[in-house]
């Protein structure tokens, strides 16, 4: 299993309304390198929730259900997109400050590539991101 990190403005699809959707396609995505990742996805990985501009934090967990087909939101280009279903919130969420303040997460792609929507996660910043949320 593989971990990543997806970001969503709540405004335009929030936490809850994953929740609420069950199985939702993460659609929309427009950079390059971030479909690279969409492709990459396998069935079963799971990623981070990411309330991008409002909240700036980690919310909840959710897992790919299926994996990359075409984006019907594309017109052109060659854009996917991958089937997720929410798994659980984070006990509490997690911010960006506390993630930027925190050391065992200095090279973590949201903070290394803060515009990119979809990044992978390790093994190792999963676990410290889990830990912050368990407080």
């Amino acid at each position: 299993m593989a971990y990543w990190l997806v970001k969503s403005e709540p405004d335009a699809f929030s936490w809850e309304q994953q929740v609420a959707n069950g199985v939702e396609p993460w659609t929309g995505v427009r950079s390059h390198e971030a479909r690279r990742n969409l492709a990459a996805m396998r069935r079963g990985d799971r990623a981070f929730f990411y309330h991008s501009n409002i909240g700036r934090e980690i919310v909840g967990i959710v897992e790919v259900v299926r994996e990359a087909y075409p984006d019907p939101t594309a017109e052109t280009g060659g854009w996917v997109c991958v089937d997720m279903k929410a798994v659980a919130p984070l006990a509490r969420p997690v911010t960006l400050a506390e993630m930027k303040a925190s050391p065992a997460l200095a090279d973590l792609a949201l903070i290394r590539q803060s515009r990119l929507s979809v990044v992978p996660v390790s093994d190792a910043h999963w676990a410290a991101i889990e830990a912050l949320a368990a407080g």
